[in-house]
């Protein structure tokens, strides 16, 4: 049987992210959860499953077992794995009624700014952009018809930090819901549901998978309400459901989660603050540096800085691209939370319509040695 949640409770982060969603495999023994792929499954003679499933797109067992884990590492009351981060998010959107207006962040993702610009209307739905890291401007920004908040915290691809529960407590008092993309700092460091949000957002192909294999997505919900319900029913009717075999990948990339995040934390900090330094760099984007603007946020709000950061190229758009082609260790490539640290000029990631900064360059920082990472960039920038 999955652990109670008084259990939950009792255990630190380490050892619930170990031990989450696992369970007695009373036919073999197994200590790894068996791998189940099947896509239809079987009835007693009255059409009564006989495992509590019936057809893959409504529920399966792995999804099951990683749903189970992944609840509690947030602290909710439930989580619904999706095909990918997009996938849940747009899930999310499709539970609003026609005529709901849906706040995101001016740094969002830049496929949400998508979403925003070419289906929300066709859904009946509007939406508007403000700095979440201008209470003010949030405040400012919510209207009657607000039903959903959209953070991110640390933000995508400027690192900006949102005061998480102060947004809750203002769109909490405007009848609205507060959603966090979690992904950057992933429940290791943050734990928005904790600080007052409704749903945490995850793309678990990020850091919950780790190994740059595995694509997925997933909400957390502090509360198993109707907003959780007609989530679930919009997965089972339009199918973007997770495969069973990427659910096993991202419930075995959970395991590790605790200690890669760590290691993440510690080798970014590392490479932020030689890149403060640099000559050719003339801002680093991380929140685990003084200088940064939302750094009392993030102490306040995070047990450590994440993996994540970008900076700018003083001498422009040209050099940030000759310094992501001159790259030797860092593997030139979009995503992040792997074991390999990633480089990009993140415009020309988004393509046309991008509103990064054309000096920029986002790195997910892996697993490598960080002085080897810093003799890399160094040599990149010269």
């Amino acid at each position: 049987m999955p652990h109670t949640g008084a259990l939950h409770e009792a255990m630190k982060f380490e050892t619930l992210a170990v031990h989450a969603g696992r369970r007695p495999e009373t036919a073999t023994g197994s200590v790894a959860p068996p791998l189940y792929l099947s896509t239809t499954f079987e009835r007693d003679p009255q059409m009564m499953p006989l495992g509590g499933h019936t057809y893959i797109r409504e529920s399966n067992p792995m999804q099951t077992i990683l749903e189970d884990a992944l609840a509690p590492l947030e602290g909710g009351a439930g989580a619904l794995v999706f095909a990918s981060g997009m996938a849940a998010g747009v899930a999310l959107l499709q539970t609003l009624p026609a005529g709901a207006h849906v706040l995101m962040p001016d740094d969002a993702y830049y496929g949400w700014r998508v979403a925003a610009q070419e289906f929300l209307p066709q859904w009946g739905l509007t939406s508007s952009f403000c700095p979440m890291d201008d209470l003010d401007a949030v405040r400012r920004a919510l209207t009657p018809a607000t039903r959903l908040v959209f953070v991110e915290s640390p933000s995508n691809p400027l690192l900006r930090i949102s005061d998480i529960a102060a947004i809750a407590e203002a769109t909490r008092a405007s009848g609205a819901r507060t959603v966090v993309d979690n992904t950057f700092a992933t429940p290791a460091l943050q734990r928005p549901l904790d600080l007052g949000a409704d749903i945490a957002l995850h793309s678990v192909t990020k850091y919950f998978g780790g190994h740059s294999d595995v694509q997925g997505g997933a909400l957390v919900f502090r509360r198993r309400d109707e907003t959780f319900e007609k989530a679930a029913h919009i997965r089972h009717i339009l199918g973007a459901v997770l495969a069973p075999f990427n659910a096993w990948l991202v419930l075995r990339g959970l395991r590790s989660l605790a200690v890669r995040v760590a290691a993440h934390s510690a080798h970014a900090l590392a490479v932020a603050r030689a890149l403060e330094r640099h000559p050719a760099v003339s801002r680093v984007n991380y929140p685990g540096l003084p200088s940064h603007p939302g750094h009392a946020v993030a102490v306040r709000q995070m047990s450590g800085f994440g993996g994540m950061m970008s900076f700018h190229v003083k001498a422009g758009r040209e050099a940030a691209i000759a310094a992501v082609g001159k790259a030797k260790l860092f593997v030139r490539a979009t995503s992040l939370g792997a074991v390999e640290s990633l480089i990009e000029h993140r415009a020309t990631s988004e393509g046309a319509g991008s509103t990064t900064p054309q000096d920029l360059i986002r790195l997910s920082i892996g697993l490598e040695h960080p002085d080897d990472l810093i003799a890399d960039l160094e040599q990149a920038l010269c």
